[in-house]
């Protein structure tokens, strides 16, 4: 063993070593986080929405962190490679949708005092729907996780030359780890100590990549001009019907309509779940909306640095589409000794945090809405309190245990294209589902099934469109689909327009509805209307405890990162690392010392 692991330190490149011991420090520190927040869990309230004790804060940055994932930094950052400033439009998009939150939609979600999204409709919309869309989203999110874990893996190990098993089981385990051992709690205090490397680490790298043009971003801008640049990195570009994605106004319409109603209806209310009252949801999203905007100034300037200045290495990396690559080897190229480590912590995190927010998400669907159904249907007894939990902690294992084992199959399969599968998912069923999610939110006069039938027409045209220009047995059925591929924008306003419109020619059937539906939708309207009152509903909070906890790890992974000073580097290495670590450390000092002050306790902090 020990002539093993001597001969396989010796073969890793230089840094290597280095960038595997941050990695591993930050999963540990990760897996310390659920140990401490275990003692948070007394019932499934706790385990799938904190109780609704979480601080906005915590809830706002979990919300900015499961906005995205890995494919921001590989896909997007590809995209911004070829196409420069259009990118922007889909995360200006999600800031749109994020502020639309915070206007009125954020705390209307507080206040349905629901436990999962399926709840929530079925208090709309009936049982019949609550459970059509639970087994949907229990269904598809097993691929939907997998292929996000694959595709993490796949893109470390043409890009870092990292094992794609290792890397599935690694990082899918401790996800799975502090998923179920901490439940929510663990969830959003690991996604909020993310955000805080996440976001000081893609600022160091975009200044790096500025210090690379004379003049810095004034330098920036001028070489994309030099080099003939400027049509392809304009942030519209000419309307073209006759290709897929053309960056048109028409184009940013329909991704803006798209985002904003995605993101506002009933499929994301789960999200303000655990926040204390409407209040705080409101101040939740608007974080969010903040660093999305954020971000996305900074997180595109070093893939198009890498167009102007890496090119032939972004062109020779081993993926399908190349440009991927272009974030990554512009980070290595930039980033000082020891770094490098950091930058792929944060890729992971982007991952994590979206991944341990759905795994926590879905086991709240299985157990508080596909469980107690199947209890109906073979007339048995539900459990309740801790035996309930219990059920909730094993469904997250074989959640994640099945995730896991679905992205290493995928790792062993020859000639993936997951760009392909998650298009033909996205495509078929993201807009199709979002009309009656949203319209029920604003037209209470429709029966119970408007919502299935507004599906039933959406699902037409989004099925024609995503077969439209192929040659298949659709289009051999349906010969004038082949001769034209529709245009993204097309299939979006169809697909939502005809699910609106299917919608709407339900609402007079309105008055054929029973009157205990009549009476279950006015109880709907007017719960989602009333203000919580937190001391009376859930009653005391534990303010001060979360800050003092999620401050002390910050405090100890910006001491972690403040080691990497010791490795060799120039004064502006030394400088950039000085900045990430101080920033980690003075914000978990800062919330240490608000934990810890002395104030006249209120029912929001008597817990603590």
């Amino acid at each position: 063993m020990v002539e093993f692991l001597t001969t396989w330190v010796a073969a890793q490149p230089p840094g290597r070593l280095v960038e595997y011991g941050v990695i591993a420090a930050y999963l540990v520190v990760l897996v310390a986080v659920a140990f401490v927040f275990k003692r948070f869990n007394e019932n499934i309230s706790d385990y799938f929405r904190n109780g609704c004790k979480a601080t906005w804060w915590l809830v706002g940055m979990s919300c900015f962190m499961a906005s995205f994932s890995a494919w921001t930094f590989t896909g997007a950052a590809g995209v911004a490679y070829e196409n420069g400033w259009s990118i922007l439009v889909i995360f200006i998009g999600n800031t749109l949708a994020l502020l639309l939150n915070a206007a009125f939609l954020a705390p209307w979600f507080r206040q349905l005092r629901a436990i999962s999204g399926p709840d929530v409709i079925s208090m709309r919309f009936g049982v019949s729907t609550q459970q059509f869309y639970a087994w949907l989203t229990f269904l598809t999110y097993f691929i939907g996780a997998a292929l996000q874990l694959y595709a993490l893996a796949a893109f470390c190990s043409a890009v870092f030359g990292y094992s794609v098993g290792a890397v599935i089981v690694f990082v899918g385990c401790v996800v799975l780890f502090y998923s179920l051992l901490g439940g929510s709690w663990a969830v959003m205090a690991t996604d909020f100590i993310q955000s805080l490397i996440l976001i000081p680490m893609t600022v160091v790298v975009a200044w790096y990549c500025l210090r690379q043009f004379d003049g810095g971003a004034m330098g920036f801008l001028r070489a994309i001009q030099e080099q003939g640049l400027t049509e392809e990195f304009r942030f519209v570009k000419p309307f073209n019907p006759h290709v897929f994605i053309d960056y048109s106004w028409v184009w940013i319409i329909g991704m803006w309509l798209n985002q904003c109603l995605g993101q506002n209806a009933i499929g994301a209310a789960p999200r303000y779940f655990a926040v204390k009252d409407g209040r705080d949801a409101r101040k939740a999203a608007l974080i969010a909306a903040i660093f999305m905007g954020f971000g996305s100034l900074v997180w595109f300037i070093p893939p198009m640095t890498a167009r102007l200045l890496f090119a032939e290495a972004v062109e020779a990396a081993a993926l399908s589409n190349p440009a991927d690559a272009a974030y990554a080897i512009a980070s290595m190229r930039v980033l000082p000794l020891g770094m490098t480590g950091l930058m792929v912590v944060a890729m992971f995190a982007a991952t994590m945090s979206s991944m341990d927010t759905g795994l926590n998400r879905n086991a709240a669907v299985f157990t508080n809405d596909i469980y107690p159904a199947l209890c109906r249907l073979c007339r048995g007894r539900p459990w309740e309190g801790r035996r309930l939990l219990f059920l909730g902690e094993l469904y997250t294992l074989l959640l994640g245990g099945i995730v896991i084992f679905v992205a290493y199959y995928l790792s062993t399969i020859e000639k993936l294209s997951i760009f392909v599968i998650m298009q033909m998912i996205g495509a078929i069923l993201g807009s199709v589902l979002v009309v009656p999610m949203f319209m029920g939110l604003f037209f209470k006069r429709a029966p119970w099934w408007a919502a299935l039938v507004s599906i039933v027409c959406a699902a037409i045209p989004s099925f024609l469109g995503y077969h439209s220009g192929k040659d298949d047995w659709v289009t051999r059925l349906l010969p004038f689909l082949a001769g034209y591929n529709w245009p993204w924008y097309l299939r979006v306003f169809l697909n939502l327009g005809i699910g609106a419109l299917g919608y709407v020619a339900c609402m007079p059937f309105w008055r054929t509805a029973s009157p205990a539906y009549r009476a279950q939708v006015e109880a709907f309207f007017e719960t989602m209307h009333r203000p919580v009152d937190f001391a009376k509903e859930v009653g005391a909070g534990n303010d001060l405890s979360q800050l003092k906890i999620v401050g002390a790890f910050c405090v100890v992974i910006g001491a972690g990162i403040a080691l990497l000073l010791l490795l060799p580097n120039p004064a502006s290495g030394r400088l950039a690392i000085l900045a990430v670590a101080g920033s980690v450390v003075a914000i978990g000092g800062g919330m240490m010392w608000a934990g810890r002050r002395r104030t006249p306790k209120t029912a929001a902090d008597k817990g603590a």
